[in-house]
Order: structure tokens, then sequence, then C-alpha cells
């Protein structure tokens, strides 16, 4: 499968939601309401079923998620550099280093699918159940410095992603099996889920926010779309990862930086506007970077 086939029909997903948002008036209400339809339900229905289904090795698998959590420790230590680099204001660096470092799910498992089937969609889900935590703690560290550590552990123990993963990885070491419309009904459930949640993407773009910081802004488009993908592929090459595991860790590494990166910002005090437009950004950016990395694999 060429990689202009692999990519192409995810963004034009992305465009469609670009133009969704412009030229119809279905209002704010709406597109939150879709985003927690796949947040809480259709897209914790695609993890289980991918990683309840497909068969995994869990000897090469764990190979390759320490590769890929080897990769993500590392670029949250250069994101940290950012601090001591460059000059910023109240709150700037603390809400845009975690965009250096977190990703898009809907991507991640679209291009997933597209990549290797069930199979790879697997290996992806793998590896973001326990990227998410590490995520997740690096960004709210950076954003209180230790504090409120407790409800971030009683937030990840009610992820809806973390939860699903687990269960489906737990549900096929075990053993089991899905009846066979059990499993047709999940796989229609998942697969709308991609489609809404590349739409969702697309949606959510916003090009405004940067009146500060651009050296810093620049820094962690790098370490994202460069610097990132560079460790996850060389750290592969060096462990021994060939074919489809490489290529996931390479393109886990280089996704595009995740849209709650702008929720958790906000949230806690931080500066909205700046990771608004990292987070697009970095969204645009991947277009162009994505088809490199996933070529360097081959």
């Amino acid at each position: 499968m060429s990689i202009v086939t692999i990519l192409f029909p995810d963004f034009a997903m992305i465009l469609l939601g670009v133009l969704l948002v412009r030229y119809t008036k279905w209002g704010d209400h709406f597109w939150a309401g879709l985003e927690k339809l796949v947040y809480f339900v259709l897209f914790p229905t695609l993890l289980f079923y991918s990683t309840s289904r497909s068969p995994l090795d869990f000897v090469s698998a764990g190979k390759m998620l320490q590769v890929a959590l080897a990769a993500l420790l590392c670029t949250i230590a250069l994101s940290w550099l950012a601090k001591r680099l460059f000059n910023s204001g109240p709150m700037v660096f603390e809400s845009g280093m975690q965009t250096a470092f977190r990703f898009n799910s809907y991507i991640a498992l679209a291009l997933a699918y597209r990549l290797g089937g069930d199979q790879a969609t697997s290996l992806m889900a793998l590896i973001m159940g326990f990227s998410i935590p590490i995520c997740n703690m690096a960004a709210v560290h950076a954003l209180v410095r230790g504090s409120g550590g407790g409800g971030l552990f009683k937030e990840l123990a009610r992820n809806p992603l973390l939860i699903a993963t687990a269960s489906g990885v737990l549900f096929n070491a075990a053993g089991l099996q899905l009846p066979e419309v059990v499993a047709i009904t999940l796989a229609r459930v998942g697969n709308a889920s991609i489609a809404l949640g590349l739409l969702l993407v697309g949606a959510g773009l916003r090009l405004t926010g940067l009146h500060e910081a651009k050296a810093m802004a620049a820094y962690f488009l790098l370490l994202k779309h460069v610097a990132y993908p560079a460790i996850g592929l060389l750290l592969g090459q060096w462990a021994g990862l060939t074919g489809l595991q490489l290529q996931i860790v390479v393109i886990f590494c280089a996704l595009p930086t995740a849209a709650s990166a702008y929720v958790l910002a906000t949230r806690m005090g931080g500066n909205g506007p700046f990771v608004a437009f990292l987070v697009s950004a970095s969204t645009l950016l991947s277009a162009f970077t994505l088809p490199f990395w996933l070529l360097a694999t081959q």
C-alpha cells in the first residue's frame, strides 16, 4: 500500500471537518456532543475490540512498547529544556510543553488501521494505553508543579480509553473470544469512531493565538515532528524492530499533538490560545512530516 493511499483518506476527513465547521451552522453544542459520543462510547469500543481480538506476541510487543516509552520519556526531558532556553510569560511554557509529546488518538488509530488492519490497531492501542498516563502526569506536573496529584490519579482511573485498552488486553490474554455477532457489532461501532474522530480533528483547527513566545513554539513543533520520531526510529532500529512494529513506533512518535492539550491548559489556568495554535499547527505540519517518517521506516 502506497504512502498516499495510507495518509490521504484520513487527512481528507480532517479537511471535511474544517469545511463543515466553516460552512454549516450546527453550533458548538453539536460538536461538543459529538466529541462526548466519540470519546466515551465509540472510541473505547474500538480500543476494546482491537486489543481483545488481535493476537499479541507479548514478548516482541514488549520490546516495541519499551522503545515507544523510551522515546516518549526522552522527548519529555527535551521539552523541559525550553524553560531554560527561552524567556516567556506566565504559564506559556507550562501550557505549551505538553504539545511536544502528547498525541492525537483519533489520528493514531486511523493511521494504524490503514497501515495494518486490526493487528496494527491493537499494537497502537497497546502503546497508547501505557503512554496516556505518562503524558497526562507530565503535562499536569508542568501546570501545577506537583499539586493536585490525587485528582490526576482519579481521572486516570476513570479514563475510558485506559479502561477499554486494559480490558481488551486482559480479555485477549485470558484466551477468550467474542461471539461473532458481538464482534461484528463492535467493529461497526469502531469504524464509526475513526471517521467521526477525524472530522472532530478538523473541526477543532484554530490557527490563531500565537502572539508571544514564537521561538518556543517553533521549538515544541520541531521536537514533536522532527526530534521525537527521529528518536523513535533510531531506538527502534537499535532494538532490532522491523516491519509493522517499527512503523507503528515511528508513526506514534510522529503523530500531531492532542487536541485535549487545549482543554487541559484552559481548565488549569494556562495559556489556551497559545496551545490552540500549537495543536492546529501540529496537525497541519503532520500532513507533510508523516509521509517522510513513514517512508523512513520502509
